[in-house]
């Protein structure tokens, strides 16, 4: 199913990506949340993660705690930040387990899709 709204052309599954990671953002209080579906359907919800000795963006950690799960690819990946873009590194971490053609979606705090791109 695709959905033409403010969202653009996005299935539900990529909205609901996108509703997770702005959850995870505002629930925990952090800069950034994001979420990642895997090859499965499974999704995985992070948040920034900012302590002395350890430094990951919401998305490196979603990747992370995917991996850690077993993931073996990724279908798409969503960011909920204040940020213009998706990071270089961001995309390397979505594009290290899903491939160059996954999907990175970018989503203002406001949960306006402002770029989709490929993790390329």
């Amino acid at each position: 199913m695709t959905l033409s709204s403010e969202h653009g052309d996005l299935g539900a599954e990529d909205l609901k990506i996108i509703t997770l990671a702005r959850s995870a953002r505002a629930r925990n209080g952090v800069p950034e949340g994001a979420a990642v579906r895997d090859e499965t359907g499974r999704t995985y919800v992070a948040g920034t993660v900012e302590l002395e000795s350890l430094k990951l963006s919401a998305l490196q950690t979603a990747v992370a705690m995917a991996v850690a799960s077993g993931a073996r690819s990724l279908e798409a990946a969503a960011v909920v930040s204040a940020a213009e873009a998706a990071s270089a590194e961001d995309r390397a971490a979505v594009r290290d387990l899903g491939g160059p053609e996954t999907p990175v979606l970018l989503a203002g705090p406001d949960g306006q899709l402002r770029s989709a791109v490929t993790a390329g």
